[in-house]
C-alpha cells in the first residue's frame, strides 16, 4: 500500500471518495460544431472529454459516463454535455424531466487494481468506449481548480401535431466548483468502437493521443440554473435524439430512414 502522504485516505469501502479518470482527446472541430445547438459555440480547443466516475446519487453509487465537448456560452468557456451513460435508473428520468440532463440507462465498469485501471462502457450490447491503462508517477494535489461549467439543454416537444414544443428550448448552466484533492497520471490506451446507439467513432473521432488522469476533488458547489431560450426553428435539427442523449437520432433510436405510413395501417 502506497504511504505517498498527499495521497488520500477515507474510510474502506467508503463510496465518497472515488476518483474521476477523464481521458481527453482531439476530433475534428467541424465534428464538435455540428453538435453545438444555437446558442451554443465552438471553443478554442477541440476536444472530447469522458469522465468515468463513481459517486453516490444521493446515497447509492451510481456508476457512470460523462461525455463532453469543449465549447462557449456567452463567452465563457467549458463543455457541451452530449451524454451521461449510467447505470442507475431512478437518476435517468428526474434528471432528464427536470434539468435535461442527458443521462441515459447503460453498462458501466470502472475500476482500480494496483497501479492497473480499466474502464469500459456498453449501451445496447455495444461496448462502445474502453480505456486500460496504468496509473503513473506519484498523487500530487493542485494548489487550486477552477470551476467547472457545463451546459446542458433543457426541452419539451408538444403533444398535439400542429406545433413544435410544450416547452421550447432553453440553455441550462451548471457550475460545479471543487477543492482539489488528489490528481495521479494514467498511461493507457482509449479503445472507441463504431456503435449505432453511440456514435462516438463517426461524430467524434480521435484524431490524436489521449491524456487521461485520475482526479480526486471535493465538490464545493453545484449552480444549475435555467438560461436563455434558444431559437426554436433553429433548434429542431436538434430535437430528436438518441434516448435522452444529445446523439442526433430518430424517434429515440439511431437515425434511419422511417417509413411513417406504416403508422397509419
Amino acid at each position: 500500500m502506497s504511504t505517498n502522504p498527499q495521497e488520500p485516505t477515507n474510510n474502506p469501502g467508503d463510496i465518497r471518495s472515488w476518483p474521476v479518470l477523464q481521458v481527453r482527446y482531439p476530433t475534428d472541430p467541424d465534428k464538435i460544431a455540428a453538435l453545438l445547438p444555437p446558442g451554443i459555440e465552438p471553443s478554442d480547443e477541440s476536444n472530447v472529454i469522458l469522465g468515468f466516475y463513481q459517486v453516490p446519487v444521493p446515497d447509492e453509487p451510481e456508476n457512470g459516463l460523462m461525455l463532453s465537448v469543449d465549447a462557449n456560452y456567452r463567452g465563457v468557456k467549458g463543455e457541451y454535455t452530449i451524454a451521461y451513460a449510467i447505470d442507475q435508473e431512478a437518476a435517468v428520468y428526474m434528471s432528464t424531466d427536470m434539468t435535461g440532463q442527458p443521462k441515459y440507462l447503460a453498462d458501466v465498469e470502472y475500476y482500480r487494481l494496483g497501479d492497473s485501471v480499466r474502464a469500459r462502457c456498453s449501451h445496447q450490447r455495444y461496448t462502445f468506449a474502453e480505456f486500460k491503462g496504468s496509473a503513473t508517477g506519484e498523487v500530487t494535489k493542485p494548489a487550486s481548480v477552477e470551476d467547472r461549467h457545463e451546459w446542458w439543454v433543457k426541452v419539451l416537444p408538444a403533444v398535439e401535431t400542429e406545433k413544435q414544443y410544450d416547452f421550447p428550448p432553453h440553455v441550462v448552466t451548471v457550475i460545479t466548483g471543487f477543492e482539489p484533492v488528489a490528481h495521479q497520471e494514467v498511461r493507457g490506451e482509449l479503445i472507441l468502437r463504431d456503435s449505432p446507439w453511440d456514435p462516438i467513432t463517426q461524430l467524434l473521432p480521435q484524431r490524436g493521443d489521449c491524456s487521461a488522469a485520475l482526479i480526486t476533488n471535493k465538490m464545493t458547489k453545484r449552480e444549475i440554473q435555467l438560461a436563455d431560450p434558444i431559437d426554436p426553428e433553429a433548434f429542431a435539427p436538434h430535437l430528436e435524439t438518441i434516448s435522452s442523449s444529445r446523439w442526433p437520432g430518430v424517434l429515440g433510436g439511431p437515425q434511419r430512414e422511417v417509413d411513417f405510413t406504416t403508422f397509419l395501417t
